[in-house]
């Protein structure tokens, strides 16, 4: 092969590839685009860009949008908010939308709430159109005991001026839940908040539970409300089963401690009948010392011997002349009143 022709295949390639990076590095046809739509953009701002790390279409593309729709947007505004790590795109059509519904919102204020980690083009669009939050079913319990389960539904707008630092849904739903919790428990019976469930949402709406939100409460509505337990009766039925246990508790104590007190006594009684058994078996002896001693003569151990057993004698004959129950029985002395 030739050398011109390898020279010129080599010079080809090497318009090809600068060309190739030109394109790549140079959003060449974003800039014809824009320039298509009426947004000058020079193409030494697009270099700059690529050097600061920002993707072109980022922010041409959203710069065209809102220039088309009217808005005093800068080129310096849209990348300044895109190397802050907001989201421009949305941020413009939030700005849009708001335009389009008459809501002053300004670009400040716009990147501020997209910078917080709210969604604006949401909150702008409750702000047109109001959303319904569903509470679960809330209980309460009235005056008279019993429990009443209430559902509502929350009407709320967003306030655009307090979604920086703003409490959001959960907020909300957790105060109304607590209003709902309060006017169920003052109510006198649970048939007043079954006859006039609207005195829930009055007295819920009077409160101002939406001060420090991020939301406006337009309305809130009972969407259903049920019977539940019989809590009086079942903290009753508690406190009597309570009750009952320290009773039975208490007299179980009393037995044991009457038991123990039997027991201690019946261990003096043996204890009284040992030390007698042990006295009687010592009078012989001392008997038998007072024989050798001199102390008791022969007489007077006879006669003391007489003696017991003449009472022996009386006490056998005392027992057999005493008639039995059964004899009293059939003679009628012994018959009951």
């Amino acid at each position: 092969m030739p050398t011109d022709v390898i020279f010129m295949l080599l010079i080809i390639a090497l318009v090809i590839i600068a060309l190739s990076v030109f394109f790549t590095f140079v959003p060449v046809m974003l800039w014809i685009s824009a320039l298509a739509a009426g947004v000058r953009v020079s193409i030494i701002t697009l270099v700059g860009m690529r050097l600061r790390r920002v993707i072109p279409a980022r922010v041409i593309n959203p710069l065209v949008k809102a220039r088309k729709a009217g808005l005093n947007v800068t080129i310096n505004q849209l990348e300044s908010h895109y190397l802050a790590g907001g989201n421009v795109d949305r941020v413009v059509n939030a700005l849009i939308a708001a335009q389009r519904a008459n809501i002053d919102l300004s670009f400040e204020r716009c990147a501020a709430i997209d910078l917080a980690g709210r969604d604006v083009l949401e909150a702008v669009q409750m702000s047109v159109n109001p959303k319904v939050i569903e509470t679960p079913f809330i209980s309460g319990v009235a005056i008279d005991g019993i429990e009443v389960k209430a559902k509502a539904r929350i009407t709320v707008r967003a306030n655009i001026d307090r979604l920086v630092g703003g409490a959001g849904e959960d907020t909300v739903i957790a105060r109304v839940g607590e209003g709902i919790v309060s006017t169920i428990g003052s109510s006198e019976t649970h048939k007043e908040v079954l006859e006039n469930p609207d005195k829930i949402s009055t007295t819920v709406l009077e409160k101002g539970l939406d001060a420090g939100t991020a939301f406006e409460i337009l309305s809130i509505d009972i969407a259903d409300v049920d019977i539940g337990k019989n809590i009086g009766a079942v903290l009753q039925m508690d406190q009597a089963e309570a009750d009952k246990n320290i009773a039975q508790a208490k007299a179980e104590e009393r037995r044991a401690m009457a038991v123990a007190k039997e027991q201690e006594m019946r261990a003096r009684v043996e204890e009284m009948r040992a030390k007698v058994i042990e006295a009687e078996a010592e009078v012989p002896l001392a008997m038998a010392e007072a024989l050798r001693t001199g102390k008791l003569g022969v007489i007077d151990y006879y006669n003391l011997q007489n003696i017991m057993a003449d009472t022996q004698m009386r006490q056998s004959i005392g027992q057999a002349t005493q008639p039995a129950p059964e004899q009293k029985g059939k003679d009628g002395k012994g018959k009951q009143s």
